[in-house]
């Protein structure tokens, strides 16, 4: 899929070894390789993999420095990895859902890695006329992830103090589950 739209038009994902104090930095990989600031996806479109030696090798292109010791191995994996924000308040996208489901935990494992089938147990609070009402649990949220990622709005409101950072996020159309 590279050079290829895996997201709607408009989505960047990044990732930064390089930020400082972040909590996945760091200024070389397993291999001791430096690694820069990647731009995963630009505009929707896979610009990147993460590489190691090996990986990249095997592939026909260089390491990115992404490289993580486990053991003898080396495996490529990610630093700060971010999905980037988008231009609208949290609240300015919650009342653009109008009806809907705002989930504030996820439960259990539901991602099967080769056809994209998505479904998870969830918690959270259900959106009447763009606003919270009242808390839900116990419902399953479930759709496919190439659908899940053309379909997704971002409001601006990231937390970058974690290795993997995303802002809140609508996803139109996924099925709900439950009493």
């Amino acid at each position: 899929m590279m050079g290829k739209p895996v997201m709607k038009a408009g989505m960047i994902v990044t990732d930064d070894p390089l930020v400082v104090r972040g909590s996945s930095s760091r200024p070389f990989d397993g291999e001791g390789v430096t690694g820069q600031k990647l731009s995963m996806i630009e505009d929707g479109v896979l610009q990147q993999w993460f590489l190691s030696t090996s990986t990249g090798r095997e592939l026909g292109l260089e390491t990115n420095g992404r490289g993580v010791r486990s053991g003898p191995a080396v495996s490529p994996s990610a630093t700060n990895f971010a999905l980037e924000p988008g231009d609208i308040s949290r609240e300015e996208l919650i009342r653009s859902v109008g009806t809907g489901f705002y989930v504030t935990e996820l439960i259990g494992q539901g991602v099967n890695m080769l056809t994209g089938e998505y479904s998870r147990g969830a918690s959270g609070f259900w959106i009447e006329n763009g606003e919270l009402t009242f808390p839900v649990s116990e419902v399953t949220i479930a759709s496919n992830l190439k659908q899940m990622f053309f379909a997704i709005t971002l409001a601006d409101d990231i937390d970058r103090k974690f290795g993997v950072a995303a802002p809140t996020l609508a996803i139109e159309g996924m099925t709900l589950v439950g009493k």
